[in-house]
Order: C-alpha cells, then structure tokens, then sequence
C-alpha cells in the first residue's frame, strides 16, 4: 500500500540545499509545482506567480493577485491558483496573458456551492488537480474540501470546524491546507488544526492516515506518531508521501512497512547540510524536480531541495545572492515607529527586553528560555492597537487563544497578551477580520484571522489581558530583532549607564575562585570563567524595572593598558539567540519573571549572539605570573557603557 518494498532500490537523502534565493527580504514562497521543466512558486507578499527555468533564473513574473497560496499547471500549460486573499481560485492561460477568475467571486468571502461564478469560499489555500481534470480545493477558512468539475463548485467533505472521521459533512477538518491526489482517486490532506494527514476517497469519505492529534515531532507508526502542524503534502511516482510539517520534512512509504519519519529538519532555523543538520522555517509547499524534493521555505524566504530520492540524484540551485534576514537599520525604515496605543506617540515603560531570562537556573539542567520581545505595560483592558500596515501570511498566525499568551504573529510584528478582537469580557468587534468560533456548548472557543487580511497601523487589535503589557515582537520569525534598534520609538530614550552589581570567577568545574592574596586580589592559574551580574534601565522607567544590558565583554590585561570597551562583546543581544544558548548565556542564580526578584548572571567569557553559540574561558597560561586587571563591561543600546575592574594575581 504504501510501497518501497526491500527489493527496491534504498532511497537515499544527501542533503538539503538553497535552490533559490528570493531577492525581497519580505518575500514568501508558498505554493509550488513543476511543469514542462520549468518551476512555479507563489509569492504571498509580493502577490505574483514567479515562473524559474532551472539553470537560469526567473522566466516570467505574473502579477495581479492578492496572497496566492496553492498553484497547480495544467498539462496545457494553464495555471490554476488559490488566491487566498481574493476567496477565489484563478487561471492564467497558458500564453500568461488571459487572467481570471476560475472560481469564486473576487474579494467576497462566504460559502455556497453551484456554478463557478455563483460558489463562495473563505480563504482558499491548497490545490490538487486529478488525472480526469478536476480540480480539489482546500477551502481553508470554511474547514471543507471542495471538488470543482464541468463549471460546477460542490463540497466533497467537511462541514462544521473539528475533528471527526466520516462522510460528507458528517467528516470535519480544522484549517485544512495542503492537498494531493494519491492512489489515483484519493485526496491527501494536510489537516494542519488538527494536526493530521486525512484521507478524503472519491466519495467523500474521510479517515485519518497518519498523527495522533498531539502537537510534538514524533516519528511512529502512522496512527501514533504526532505531528506539530502539516502544512503541505506531496507523493512521488513510487507513492511515498512527503510532508511538511512544522519545521520538518517527514514522510511516510520509505519503508516496507507504514511509518511516519523525519527525514530533514525539525528545528526553526535556516541551514542547509545534511539533513539532520537542516533547518526550515515554516516550509509550505512542496513539489517534485526531478527525483528532488523542492520546499517553499516561506519564512525564510528561499526555495530548498531535498536532494537524493534516488541513489546518486541531485538537482543543481540557480546561482542568487546569499539570503540575509533583515538588519535592524533596514528594519527601521519598513515603516514610521509609533507605541501599540493611543495615542501613537505618548511615550511609555519598557519592562522587559529581547534576550531577558525568562524562568529561573538553578543548575545547568534547568529550562529557562530567552525573552523575544519588548514588554510594554499598559491598563488591563486598555486597547491595543497595530504599529504598522501588514497582513497576515501565516495561515495560522493566532495562537494560544484565551490564554495570557494569545498571540498574533504578522510577518514583521508579532503581538502577545491581547485579547484579540474583543475586550476583556469576551464581547467581540463587529470586525469581520476576525473569525470567531464557539464549541458545542455555545461558549466561545477560539478565533482565526485568514491569511491574506490586511491590517493598517493605529487599527485595534484587542484589549489587554491579566499581563497587561504588549509584548512586541521585531522582526520575521526566526529572525528576531532587538525591537529596542529595530524599532523608532517616539520619544524613546535611555541616559541611565546599566549597572554591574559583581564579577565572580570561577574555575571550569564551576568552583569559585575566592582565595585571594595579601593585598586582595583573586588568585588565578589557567582557565576560568567570568560571571558578570548587572542589569539596565530605561529613562522614565520605575526604579524596579530592571532590564537586560544590550551587550556584555571584558578585558585582561596589566593596569593601565586596558581598553574603555572589549575589542569583541561575547554576549550580545542584538538578534535573538538560538533558543537552546540560554544556558551558556547566564549562570546559576539567573531569574526574571512577572513577580520576585530579578537577576541577570552572564557567563561573560561565552559566545552568545545571534547563530552564535560556544563556550569560552579566560586563559591565563600564557601569561606570566604577576599582577593583572579584569575588568567587565556592561553596555546597553543607546551607547551607555559601564565597567568594573577586578584585581587579578596570576600563579603558576
């Protein structure tokens, strides 16, 4: 049933590499197919089909749509597109120049089958196309799948938003996104609410092939493994299914028996290697060259291949400029800076900052994590409002909903702790953007913002929470900025130098280092490790909001030789770290939360910033015995620099 018997040849995965480079850093490749030679992808941001000759580069640029999600060419060389933003599905003729409305009815959303002009549709994202010409729609925002055949629109399966097995609208999907048709005359789907690949057979029939319901990455037999949230589905000429399913690529049919397995990735990130090594950041579309597997790497902007369904295949990349996130400098200038309230410019505190610890160390097992954002306080209940004109990319760009953590995540900005789209007692606007939804009981149960929504500056987004404070996040996913840099804050503005309450040594077993000499200094002999405690404060902040310095270094070397800033700062927060460096950026005793006591303990002699992450030691081997100076710097975004020298006696 599902192939690759041990007679067959092995399939073998060399690695995963950068097929193409998007040249707009907003960019986001999503649906993608292969015809005639020739690779189609679609660019929700830019609102184009961008046509790829292999080799060369970019063929043709179609334009004209709003957020084009899922694409499928016709053998005539016809194209088919999802236009999710538009509610409609369109066509381009094969010559480009004839652009239509295939399906429903331009920038009206609702539900109703019928003819193609007179059929609704509520986001449509994912497209299959069957052998006999009928084309299967994902109708993403209604939870149904959709068949559209001799000019007619019907529904094949779903109903009411859920979770059942079943037939016709008795089966129910969440926010359906990728499909394929597989065996023929069944269709594949990428369920991603409810984190399940479905089946739907010709009749309208829907069972569960594969997941669990759980929302981790685990490999298994299909119905035990866990999925995090598949987004597109392909299957390739022997009939093993691939799967892009949360920052993974997986797939189901490489062995004699069924087993669902993750073959590339896992992890967010950007990086091509093997595939282990790999990472993605929300792929969304997958498509075959050849016998490579090619992902729409959306959040990050590029085309990856998969290289290697068979022994000795690969497909070459075309030759693009290196993809680079956003500087923080670029960053600025994608819109004028203003406060998530009104009014705009009304200057308020900053209680928290982006690489903050969040939780507390107690031992070098502990789960803490980096806080990825700026905390700007506010009054339960106070509206929050947008910062800048977006709309959202992410088909599932809400989470956590009723939680103190509701998030919406937009492609540059993401806001957390709001009650989105109503206020604190649950009543919700009259803004048909949000798409609520109730449980069986009548009780409101979550709500969803389609991809494809625009969203302007100063509009309100929802109501503070029991947090009361916007967390702003800067920058795309997986490349968080520094909001603190990256945004123009009117008003904004920080004369305070941080504060360094103590440097502590430590040998590499973690021991301190107190024994001192007669005069006082600390005793040292090969390497140690430097922990600096200090923390920073903004202008007009309460004196209890203690924030986290932007940058940590230090210097060694012989009284009055030593620099007034390091030549490299070993801890900096400019970008986000890698969410698994928080353990070699603060030590024990490390802790910040909504209440207690905050303490920041920073293993000054570490590499922490960005991608970087490594351990480091201050090694005093080389140097002969005598007297020295330590001192230790604390730096926060606005130039503010502090220091602190330790009296340092080498032995040996």
């Amino acid at each position: 049933m599902f192939g690759c018997g041990e007679s067959e040849p092995v399939y073998q995965f060399s690695g995963v590499f950068t097929y193409y480079n998007l040249d707009d850093k907003l960019a986001e490749p999503f649906g993608i197919d292969v015809h005639d030679g020739h690779v189609y992808y679609s660019d929700g941001h830019a609102g184009e089909i961008v046509v790829i000759q292999p080799g060369d580069g970019v063929a043709d640029r179609i334009t004209g749509f709003d957020t084009p999600s899922g694409i499928v060419v016709r053998n005539d060389g016809a194209v088919l597109v999802a236009d999710t933003g538009a509610n409609t599905i369109r066509m381009i003729a094969d010559d480009r120049r004839l652009f239509f409305d295939f399906a429903g009815k331009n920038n009206e959303r609702g539900f109703a089958n019928g003819d193609s002009r007179s059929a609704r549709f509520n986001g449509p994202t994912g497209l299959a196309l069957a052998d006999d010409g009928r084309l299967f729609v994902a109708d993403t925002y209604n939870d149904r799948i959709r068949v559209i055949e001799n000019g007619k629109v019907r529904t094949l399966a779903g109903g009411a938003k859920g979770f059942a097995d079943g037939s016709g609208s008795a089966a129910m999907f969440d926010t359906p996104l990728g499909i394929a048709v597989w065996q023929g005359d069944k269709l594949l789907v990428a369920d991603s609410g409810n984190r399940r690949i479905r089946v739907v057979e010709s009749d309208g029939t829907v069972w569960t092939l594969a997941g669990n319901g759980g929302g981790e990455l685990r490999d298994g037999f299909p119905a035990f493994a866990s999925m995090v949230s598949p987004t597109a589905v392909a299957v390739d000429e022997r009939g093993v299914i691939f799967i892009a399913d949360g920052n993974a690529i997986r797939a189901i049919g490489l062995r004699a028996i069924p087993f669902l397995e993750t073959i590339a990735g896992g992890r967010r990130g950007s990086a091509d290697g093997t595939p282990n090594l790999a990472r993605f950041n929300r792929p969304s579309g997958l498509a075959f060259l050849g016998t490579t597997l090619l992902i729409a790497d959306s959040d990050n902007g590029v085309i990856r291949s998969l290289h290697g369904l068979k022994p000795g295949t690969a497909t070459s990349g075309i030759e693009t400029p290196e993809s680079r996130p956003f500087t923080a400098a670029e960053f600025r200038d994608q819109a004028e800076g203003r406060w998530p309230y009104d009014p705009p410019n009304k200057v308020r505190e900053i209680a928290g900052t982006l690489g903050e610890i969040r939780g507390e160390i107690k031992d070098q097992n502990s789960q803490a994590w980096f806080h990825n954002g700026l905390d700007i306080p506010g009054a339960f209940g106070e509206t929050a409002t947008f910062i800048r004109d977006e709309k959202v990319l992410d088909p599932n760009a809400v989470s956590n909903f009723g939680t103190l953590r509701e998030l919406l995540r937009m492609p540059t900005i993401g806001y957390v702790h709001i009650n989105l789209g109503r206020d604190t007692s649950n009543n919700i606007y009259t803004d048909p953007r949000f798409q609520f939804f109730s449980d069986s009981q009548g009780k409101l149960a979550g709500v969803r913002i389609a991809r494809g929504e625009r969203f302007k500056a100063g509009e309100k987004i929802g109501t503070l929470n029991a947090m009361n404070h916007v967390h702003l996040i800067a920058g795309r996913p997986g490349a968080e900025l520094n909001a603190l840099d990256a945004l123009i804050l009117p008003g904004v503005s920080d004369s305070i130098a941080p504060v360094i309450e103590d440097v502590a040594l430590y040998d590499q077993n973690w021991t301190p280092l107190e024994t001192k000499d007669s005069v006082g200094r600390i005793t040292v002999s090969g390497r140690s490790r430097i922990v600096v405690r200090a923390y920073d404060r903004k202008d007009g902040n309460a004196e209890r909001r203690r924030l986290a310095p932007y940058k940590i270094g230090y210097a060694f070397g012989k009284e009055g030789q030593l620099p007034n800033r390091p030549e490299a700062w070993s801890i900096s927060f400019e970008k986000m770290p890698q969410h698994d460096a928080v353990n070699f950026a603060y030590a024990v005793g490390s802790r910040s939360g909504a209440t207690g006591v905050t303490l920041f303990n920073y293993i000054a002699t570490n590499r922490v910033g960005g991608n970087t992450v490594s351990e480091g030691f201050l090694d005093v081997s080389g140097n002969d015995a005598g007297s020295y100076v330590l001192r230790a710097f604390a730096a926060d975004k606005f130039g503010n620099i502090t220091s602190k020298d330790i009296q340092i006696e080498v032995i040996k």
